[in-house]
């Protein structure tokens, strides 16, 4: 996703990630380490995965799981890659992300998820971004038309999915999508596309999150009234428990629509979410969480894969709290944390060594626990946020390169 940042502070030549590594200066060891193996990964994976199939997880057989263009994860991958190339300056990287960015033209015509952000935002976003190239532009400009179109102003909201057995779902998930409407709004001259994503924020924090700022994964509407029908989390433990990625997805978003916004109240909502998830009791000494943070009322919170840790959750929340560092007086308490997160992401425990993991990342995530589905796996997405939290880390820190 773009993000707006200032100009990146590496001052890279451009060579191989492997060059780049060995010139770094003033860089912490666990972040060159970690930039090594991104560069290596990463253009690995170039080498074995093809353009329009990209790889979203392993399968419990062992192979990977691919996501075609209508997956909601597809552009993670060659989002990565934008990432991956900024933080080494590999122009190889560069040419990949532009070929596997390319093939998901076909994202422009689809019509019926609010995944657009995630799909567009995350790999032609990233490119027009870092490219000013403008022919990415009119593949970006449809998805936000068709993002925009799914609002209903009596909900005030963004549908999220057109399951039949739902009647107006908005899922906490779809505040990340907001980010392409509030960037469109500016880039295509579209100032409706801003009001739709404040009042859906403003919706969701209406009726999604408790008194403890804590949210649910689902909330259903009467499309016609705008009443809420029910609160739901789809993924978690129980309806009432705190689904990890979840209170990730709700901590980065409000962040976002502060800096977009300037409303005070998305900061204050930003603001406890991240004393929500930074005070929690279940968070273990690395600050990883496991799939749910109530998992411990039924689940041991063990290595026996029972209540088995979410690194997408964990980079997810590590974006959110550097984003809300730049928007506060207070901000160093929330880099620290982010920070944490990072080196033990970094760490052998959940960074891969190079060749291994099927050219992901990071290994230990979750996708749906009880669905039985991406249960401690590589994930697409934690690869991407991942990149996007150090990314972010080394403009924070003013990290330098010869």
């Amino acid at each position: 996703m773009m993000k707006g940042f200032r100009t990146f502070i590496f001052t890279l030549a451009l060579s191989s990630s492997t060059t780049i590594y060995a010139q770094q200066t003033n860089t912490p060891n666990w972040f060159q380490h970690s930039v090594h193996v991104i560069g290596q990964q990463l253009n690995k994976a170039t080498q074995r995965y093809t353009p329009g199939q990209n790889p979203r997880s392993v399968n419990p057989d062992g192979s990977v799981r691919l996501a075609d263009y209508k997956d909601w994860t597809t552009g993670f991958f060659p989002g990565s890659l934008w990432y991956g190339y900024e933080l080494t300056q590999d122009p190889k990287l560069a040419g990949q992300a532009k070929r596997f960015t390319l093939a998901l033209d076909s994202i422009r015509y689809i019509t019926n998820t609010h995944d657009l952000g995630f799909m567009l935002y995350c790999s032609y976003g990233n490119a027009y971004r870092i490219t000013k190239d403008k022919s990415y532009l009119p593949v970006l400009e449809d998805g936000a038309k068709n993002l925009a179109a799914r609002f209903n102003p009596k909900v005030g909201a963004i549908r999220s999915w057109d399951f039949a057995w739902l009647h107006y779902p908005v899922i906490i998930d779809n505040m990340m999508n907001l980010e392409y409407l509030y960037w469109g709004a500016a880039q295509f001259d579209k100032p409706t596309y801003s009001s739709i994503a404040d009042t859906h924020a403003l919706t969701t924090l209406k009726n999604h999150y408790r008194s403890n700022h804590s949210s649910y994964h689902v909330v259903d509407y009467d499309a016609t009234t705008g009443n809420v029908i029910s609160k739901k989390t789809h993924q978690g433990l129980t309806d009432e428990s705190s689904w990890a990625r979840g209170q990730a997805w709700g901590l980065y978003g409000y962040a976002m629509c502060y800096r977009f916004s300037k409303n005070p109240e998305f900061l204050k909502q930003a603001e406890a979410i991240a004393a929500f998830i930074m005070n929690h009791p279940t968070l273990k000494v690395d600050k990883i969480p496991a799939w749910d943070l109530d998992v411990h009322n039924a689940y041991d919170l063990d290595e026996d894969g029972r209540a088995p840790r979410d690194a997408s959750a964990a980079a997810v929340i590590a974006c959110g709290l550097l984003e809300l560092s730049t928007e506060v007086k207070n901000g160093a308490k929330y880099v620290d944390y982010a920070e944490d997160l990072l080196k033990t992401l970094s760490s052998d425990k959940y960074l891969a060594k190079p060749g291994d993991n099927h050219f992901f990342l990071l290994k230990h995530s979750v996708g749906a626990f009880l669905y039985n589905s991406e249960i401690d796996t590589p994930l697409d997405y934690a690869d991407y946020y991942y990149l996007e939290a150090m990314k972010r880390y080394a403009e924070l820190k003013k990290l330098t390169m010869k």
